[in-house]
């Protein structure tokens, strides 16, 4: 009897409901397995990369099944964990399986579905074709086979499918869908002798050679490379080595490897730097850093969270560091969590000086290939090449861990660790925390400045709370200077974007060489352009927002959509030639600065200087070996940067974060400004920080200056209790969007009424963002606001109704629908 299971649910890269049922054929009964891939069809020609996600006999209702075409793995890519962590992303954040498994899985390991189109050699047309078409048949012609996407590039043309259905429909190609994959191993090209020659048969064979020098020359490099006639087993010699040893060319080792004397082989070459590293040990822990260490360990005992409370400069890193040390002698493995890119520069090296090649770094900046060696290097879990700890940025929790013991969630407040699109909008320290649980491990949350729902879950014991506020060797907290920019303005002292105060604390800073940094968090030279004599503003075509202005390229570019233009030189609306810049951004700062010290060394840290592999690497190791005198950059200088000669730090408009209009206005500014206020004087003395401002009477700044966090806690949560905001209540986002003004907002009005009649006042808009066009789609947002002891799956099962009753309506049908949980 046959009790194989004969149906396996898989999950498709698509943003499509639910899972697939396909037929498993006889011959892959005992192959398939829950977390392998497979290829499986989907309609008439398409096919795809699945994940098997359950195993049954249970043929569907409702459809005829399609076989699984192959099976991809000898052994599972994703494991049982994995899969239960997908389905609680999944359920949680209002995401299909199919958008969780392109998010949490390398490019690499999904393979495409790829058009090939092949000549018909024996096709004679009885028409005359068009040119476009006599075009890719001279390019088939030349090629085995082609697809569509080199067709496009290779004939000039934005879309060839209407050439290829007519050539087709003629006979004169043939169309056939391959799966490609992305990833291919590095391979290392290696030459050995092509047999086991005696010493005395190679010494004839050199004999032979005298007659070709070059030859004979190479093979005596080879032989002195690989010590043959001193090593039993002869080392590896690479083509290239010897090619530069023996300064001959390929010709000649071809000519070698053509006579049979040598031959080429190759080996699998990791991407991945799994060198020894000389390791200089633990650094001993201070008494502040040890009682905060020995309490970390007391909370673990009774709560599965720890919340780190420690003020900038405090040496949290080392007791994480403590902490890891614990878990690899354990043989657990350890995700160390981080905000941006930009810190994991700084962090690696430490944690590699600990820890050498046991830590990994997984982010997106590393090319696809590289990702899928971390992702393999984790699954696999070998003890003699694995990571034990992986640093990474948000997308790390979805790595394949399968003994994970510590969670470390470094800067915890950042809203980076926010997904915002596409789907899943998971938030990751959320998602790490139900990681952790799955796991049976520990969560460390860590920060200077706690997100207020954090705070909040410590205070009402949720979670553990540890708090450290002695910076490490007793540095003093930075003295913090307000510089009122209205008065200056008033009294016509501000001849730049610098207050007076700030170029005389900039001068003498330089004088006593001492490092600078300065805050700004917008990018581009100017936030727009504009008319002088009629106020008139470039805006995207695209987009609900003005166009930002970049010197370096002498463009106007959208900073949502990337469109681009070049700056006008008249007014659209007026003709007039007086166009002005307003405002500043990080380039244009960068600039004064240059014309005001012409002898500082000045770098920019932004996205437009930090877009390739290793530019942040570059900037942050110049400025950590006084390379550069002053730094100019957006929130990235903010987060946890560690450098020790800045004396400095100006933040340049403070009322910019303050007056923008979200409830965590406040509470993002006074991070904010603290975490970059902690940059300056962290190791040989106090440092200073300017923080330019119209308002300097503001609660919040007040605040920033005593380093107060209680105090901006306490407020924060007194008016979230009033108007209803999280941590009191649960906030879920629904998005529509269309490129129609008038029907999205018939739709929004739609739903929201449908929604009352079940939420009543939990329901708030519809109400367009401040951004309210993006790419052409107009948006408008309903807000539902849920008590905390109302069941969330529930309300996501009521919205998803709703909104599927919605699309149910014939002129809806178009309407895109978003559902964002746990905004940020």
């Amino acid at each position: 009897m046959n009790n194989h299971p004969k149906f396996a649910d898989i999950i498709l890269p698509l943003p499509l409901a639910g899972v697939f049922t396909y037929s498993i054929p006889g011959e892959l009964q005992t192959e398939l397995a829950i977390g392998k891939r497979v290829v499986v069809p989907l309609g008439s020609k398409k096919m795809y990369t699945g994940i098997v996600q359950s195993l049954h006999s249970n043929a569907p209702d409702d459809y005829q099944t399609k076989d699984i075409l192959s099976c991809l793995d000898h052994f599972p890519i994703i494991n049982h964990i994995q899969l239960k962590f997908w389905d609680w992303i999944s359920q949680y954040y209002q995401a299909v399986l199919g958008d969780v498994y392109k998010a949490a899985v390398p490019s690499g390991l999904k393979l495409e579905s790829q058009t090939k189109i092949t000549l018909n050699e024996a096709f004679m047309a009885e028409k005359a074709l068009s040119k476009s078409e006599d075009q890719i048949l001279d390019i088939l012609g030349n090629s085995k086979d082609v697809s569509i996407a080199s067709l496009n590039q290779a004939t000039g043309l934005k879309n060839t499918l209407p050439q290829i259905k007519s050539l087709l429909e003629k006979g004169a190609v043939f169309v056939e869908e391959q799966i490609s994959s992305n990833y291919k191993e590095k391979k290392q090209e290696y030459v050995c002798l092509h047999s086991d020659f005696s010493e005395e048969q190679i010494g004839d064979i050199l004999d032979g050679l005298k007659r070709a020098k070059k030859q004979q020359e190479l093979l005596y490099s080879y032989l002195n490379l690989s010590k043959h006639y001193f090593e039993d087993i002869p080392e590896k010699v690479s083509s290239n080595d010897l090619l530069q040893a023996s300064n001959c060319s390929r010709a000649i080792l071809k000519s070698l490897v053509e006579k049979n004397i040598l031959k080429f082989y190759f080996e699998k070459l990791d991407r991945l730097d799994l060198s020894e590293t000389p390791l200089r040990g633990l650094k001993q822990l201070n008494q502040h850093q040890e009682k905060a260490i020995h309490e970390i360990r007391e909370n673990f005992e009774e709560q599965n969270c720890v919340l780190l409370h420690g003020v900038t400069s405090s040496g949290k890193t080392e007791i994480y560091i403590h902490l890891i040390e614990e878990q690899i002698k354990q043989g657990n493995q350890v995700l160390y969590l981080l905000p941006e890119i930009a810190l994991t520069t700084q962090i690696i090296n430490r944690l590699k000086s600990v820890f050498g090649n046991k830590v990994g770094v997984y982010h997106s900046k590393f090319n696809d290939a590289e990702r899928v060696e971390i992702y393999n290097n984790v699954l696999e879990n070998k003890s003699d090449k694995a990571y034990q700890v992986i640093l990474g940025v948000r997308s790390s929790v979805f790595l394949p861990f399968s003994k994970l013991g510590l969670i470390i969630v470094d800067e915890e407040h950042e809203n980076t660790y926010k997904q915002f699109d596409p789907s899943p909008r998971y938030h990751a320290r959320d998602a790490a925390l139900y990681l952790a649980n799955l796991h049976g491990a520990k969560t460390l949350l860590g920060t200077a400045t706690p997100a207020v729902e954090s705070y909040y879950n410590a205070q009402t014991g949720k979670y553990g709370l540890v708090e450290l506020f002695k910076r490490h060797q007793e540095i003093e907290m930075p003295e913090i200077i307000v510089a009122d920019i209205k008065e200056a303005r008033r009294k016509k002292m501000m001849k730049s974007i610098f207050s007076p105060e700030l170029m005389a604390h900039m001068t003498e800073s330089l004088e006593n060489k001492e490092q600078i940094i300065l805050f700004q968090n917008r990018r581009g030279y100017a936030p727009y352009l504009e008319c002088k004599s009629c106020g008139w503003v470039p805006h995207c075509p695209n987009c609900s927002v003005s166009l930002t202005y970049h010197r370096h390229n002498n463009l106007l570019v959208c900073h949502y959509c990337g469109h681009g233009m070049a700056p006008p030189n008249n007014c659209d609306h007026c003709r007039s030639t007086g166009m002005e810049d307003r405002g500043f951004g990080t380039e244009k700062i960068e600039e004064e600065l240059l014309s005001y010290f012409p002898e500082a060394r000045v770098g920019r840290m932004d996205l437009d200087t930090t877009r390739k592999k290793n530019a942040y690497e570059k900037l942050i190791y110049k400025f950590e070996k006084q390379e550069l005198d002053i730094l100019v950059g957006t929130q990235m200088v903010s987060k946890g940067l560690d450098f020790d000669h800045v004396g400095l730090v100006g933040i340049l408009n403070a009322d910019s974060m303050l007056n923008y209009p979200d409830f965590r206005a406040y509470e993002r500014s006074f991070q904010m400004m603290a975490q970059v206020s902690g940059r300056a004087g962290r190791k040989k003395k106090r440092g200073k920080v300017l923080i330019q401002t119209y308002t300097p009477d503001h609660e919040i700044i007040k605040n920033v200056v005593k380093n107060d966090y209680f105090e901006m806690y306490s407020s924060q949560l007194s008016e979230r209790k009033e108007y209803i905001y999280p941590p009191f209540y649960r906030l879920i986002n629904i998005s529509l969007k269309h490129k129609n003004q008038r029907l999205v907002n018939e739709a929004a009005n739609y739903l929201a009424q449908s929604l009352r009649k079940i939420f009543g006042i939990r329901v708030f808009g519809p109400q367009s963002p401040v951004i309210n066009r993006i790419q052409n789609s107009f948006i408008v947002n309903i807000l539902l606001k849920i008590e905390k002891k109302s069941s969330p799956a529930k309300a996501k099962w009521i919205l998803n109704q709703q909104a599927n009753f919605l699309k149910e309506i014939e002129k809806f049908k178009s309407i895109q629908i978003h559902f964002d949980v746990d905004p940020m």
